[in-house]
């Protein structure tokens, strides 16, 4: 036992309230006396997609001590069966956020708000998402670059893509210049695609697009998905990185442990350790040689940054909140959003059969059998086509997934979603028709939302309003790639199978003639879709940048020794999906971190 655990202990057996005695067995039963130390050369606060990668590189330094604090526990084997990723959002590895009502989107979900969900459990949002793979465009990067975060453009960035990665794709393996396969990370196309799935991408080619690797020099194209898995399950960030770090001697993980503040001398304002509770009872503290890394994602980063007096001035002194640096902590907010029910039905069996129950037992033995068939497809999402529709500069203005069921078909993604129990009847019939579904995804919103605290208290969730399609462009290129979507039944691959557009009148939209520029935007308003890529609300930027909350190396300005390493410091939301560059942001920071501490000796 510690000199710590010991302490507490002792304290412990003095006469008091019987809530001491209550919080010693939390303490021993959460693993408080399995050699914790009161003070480490860096805190992590965050086990997600960014902390778990950043843990196993700095533990890589035997000198260097390293602690990582997770507010959730471990994931399952449940999660990791792609098929069920709409599930895990259902149960308490979920967060759980939900966005303030607004006048503008997400009307047609229920109390108007949508659902945001976030990884509670080591792997973070890794064990939640659809496991898609896509690094985003040069463009992306290269416009970091421009605006003054130097050594982010895309030929800085392409290297820490490239550490992490195992291709497995044999095709694009042999592109060396792309890929790696030295890695922990494995990407792959997962084993089983419906022939839907393959029409789509041959209807992509027929309109005039190739099919391409997407990771690679030219992201327009279609393809089927790059996916972060292996034979047929997913491999989060927790399997993929912390988990073969754990068995390290400086490397040390605690468990469902909120961290409620990070400790800042006034003096110096020098970062010095964090607070934390285990299990939401047990008060503890612990103190950072070097730094403090917040890796809490794109909502706990900056919640945990204001209750730390770290924000907008004049909102943390309403709250009574000390103010250690006035900052636009919680502005910039982006994330991608769709129309979520552009629905399709054909005259024959082409994607997941109506009749086939993912819950049947016998269809799970037989996937964990041979980890192939209809169980291996994430969350029912197969193929995307990235298409420039405007200026033909290569740059994708709309991305168009595919997906081999509907909300009705699988009624946990409409669950997860959180559609009205109203509008989803309006659908309910596709359950039994052979049927598919296209999501248009706006790839540079023009819209910026903003989270604020909700009070001082630390279990009360923030303020998160999306602002989504308050910018009038968002709403036109959206029924721009509505119309992109549609133009693909028009093809032979489509036609062959009897595809078309199902016309059921979204009933708060039936006051516009169906089909036209009016009725989609009353659509889109209502049936908004996000695909969870919230990001931007620490932003990075230059010195000369009033609204940037981290410099370019992502150390907090006006804080010593504190960073923030994850999604939350992306400046402007990239062409893709976001787990492969909060990898990259972690690869590249902990390369920082070695560099400034200079780090001599590896594991």
């Amino acid at each position: 036992m510690g000199s710590e655990a010991m302490q507490y202990f002792q304290i412990s057996l003095q006469p008091r309230k019987s809530a001491n005695l209550f919080m010693l067995i939390v303490f021993i039963l959460s693993g408080g006396c399995a050699g914790q130390l009161a003070e480490y050369d860096f805190i992590i606060v965050g086990g997600g997609a960014a902390g778990s990668l950043l843990a196993s590189r700095l533990s890589e330094v035997s000198e260097w001590s390293v602690l990582l604090i997770e507010a959730g526990g471990e994931e399952s084997v449940l999660e990791d069966i792609p098929l069920f990723a709409a599930h895990a959002q259902l149960t308490p590895i979920n967060w759980g956020y939900k966005t303030e009502p607004s006048s503008t989107a997400c009307l047609g979900l229920v109390g108007g708000q949508c659902n945001w969900p976030r990884g509670k459990v080591l792997g973070g949002s890794s064990v939640l998402n659809y496991m898609v793979y896509t690094r985003g465009n040069r463009k992306d990067y290269d416009d970091w670059a421009e605006e003054g975060s130097e050594g982010w453009g895309y030929d800085d960035v392409l290297p820490y893509f490239l550490r992490s990665e195992d291709m497995l794709i044999p095709r694009l393996a042999a592109d060396k210049r792309y890929h790696s396969t030295k890695g922990e990370l494995p990407i792959t196309h997962p084993p089983y695609h419906t022939q839907a799935a393959s029409d789509f991408i041959e209807a992509g080619v027929e309109t005039g697009y190739n099919e391409v690797d997407y990771n690679a020099a030219s992201q327009i194209g279609y393809s089927f998905h790059q996916c972060t898995m292996k034979d047929g399950m997913r491999v989060s960030a927790n399997r993929a990185f912390l988990e073969p770090a754990r068995t390290r001697r400086n490397l040390y993980v605690l468990k469902n442990s909120l961290v409620t503040k990070i400790l800042v001398h006034p003096e110096n304002q020098t970062a010095y350790g964090v607070e934390y509770e285990l299990w939401s009872v047990l008060p503890r503290r612990a103190r950072a040689r070097k730094e403090v890394i917040i890796s809490a994602g794109a909502i706990n980063s900056p919640q945990l940054l204001m209750l730390s007096g770290i924000g907008p001035k004049d909102d943390l002194e309403k709250l009574g909140i000390s103010v250690m640096q006035d900052s636009k902590v919680g502005f910039n907010l982006q994330d991608h959003i769709s129309l979520g029910n552009l629905y399709f039905t054909a005259n024959s069996t082409i994607g997941i059969p109506p009749d086939y129950n993912p819950n049947d037992v016998s269809n799970v033995i037989k996937y964990l059998q041979d980890r192939e068939g209809p169980l291996s497809i994430p969350a029912g999402t197969e193929a995307f086509g990235f298409e420039d529709i405007d200026d033909n500069d290569g740059f994708p203005e709309i991305e168009i997934i595919f997906s081999t069921s509907t909300t009705s078909s699988l009624n946990e993604v409409g669950d997860a979603w959180g559609v009205s129990p109203d509008i989803y009847e309006n659908y309910e019939s596709l359950a039994d028709e052979n049927s598919f579904m296209m999501l248009p995804v706006l790839m540079h919103p023009k819209s910026r939302g903003r989270l604020t605290l909700r009070s001082r208290n630390p279990m009360d969730k923030p303020l998160l309003y999306h602002n989504y399609l308050t910018e009038p462009e968002d709403v036109n290129v959206l029924i721009k790639g509505i119309r992109r979507a549609i133009r693909l039944t028009d093809t032979a691959a489509f036609q062959r199978h009897g595809v078309q557009l199902l016309k059921v009148p979204l009933p708060p939209c039936e006051v516009h003639e169906f089909g036209s520029d009016e009725y989609w935007e009353c659509s889109i308003r209502y049936m908004t879709f996000t695909f969870y890529h919230q990001c931007g609300t620490c932003k990075m930027g230059p010195d000369s940048d009033e609204d940037a909350v981290v410099d370019p190396q992502l150390r907090v300005r006006g804080i010593k020794n504190l960073r923030v390493v994850d999604s939350s410091i992306i400046p402007v939301i990239i062409s893709g999906h976001l787990v492969a560059p909060t990898y990259m942001i972690a690869e590249k920071a902990s390369d920082m971190i070695k560099n400034h501490w200079n780090a001599t000796s590896l594991s």
